[in-house]
């Protein structure tokens, strides 16, 4: 049987807690985006084309979460039956379309900008600046470190066997 590094177990104990604020924020953001008729993975795909029109591609690879271009296309496909969106011609893809927000759209982002900032001044407030700053360095690290290992780019302690290597789209 093997025993974990103090530094595994420590990471081991942050799983948990980072699970919880998953949750939480996910939590949150039903909070907010509900009243404007919105889900989470609505106000995501929505808000990932406010700069720029985007294919459902183009969408999924850059929220970033883990999302599939079928899930994505599904909302992009009832933001625009529900008049937040619409779908333009793509220059540069005759079939894939680009998705932009339609000036219904854009204004529901707006109020949910104004009630995202209300939520982040306040828990920001309570944590503090420098403690938020710190846990972004240390969750980019953690999953910098993580790609690395799953990718076989950091040396593995003795005894112990690579995990098999996975597709996850990242």
């Amino acid at each position: 049987m093997s025993t974990r590094s103090s530094a595994g177990d420590a990471l081991t104990d942050a799983v948990l807690p980072v699970f919880e604020l998953n949750g939480e924020l996910l939590a949150a953001a039903r909070d907010i985006s509900e009243p404007a008729g919105l889900t989470p993975a609505w106000w995501q795909v929505l808000g990932a084309t406010l700069d720029q029109p985007l294919s459902v591609s183009d969408v999924a690879r850059r929220v970033g979460l883990g999302l599939a271009r079928q899930s994505v296309q599904r909302t992009a496909d009832l933001l625009v039956e529900k008049g937040w969106a619409t779908y333009g011609a793509n220059p540069h893809h005759r079939r894939a379309k680009l998705l932009s927000p339609t000036d219904t759209g854009r204004a529901t982002l707006e109020r949910l900008r104004d009630a995202q900032h209300a939520w982040a001044d306040a828990v920001g407030a309570d944590v503090g600046e420098e403690a938020l700053r710190a846990f972004v360095d240390t969750a980019q690290r953690i999953a910098e470190a993580s790609r690395a290992y799953r990718a076989g780019q950091l040396s593995r302690p003795a005894g112990r066997s690579a995990p098999r290597a996975r597709d996850s789209g990242r």
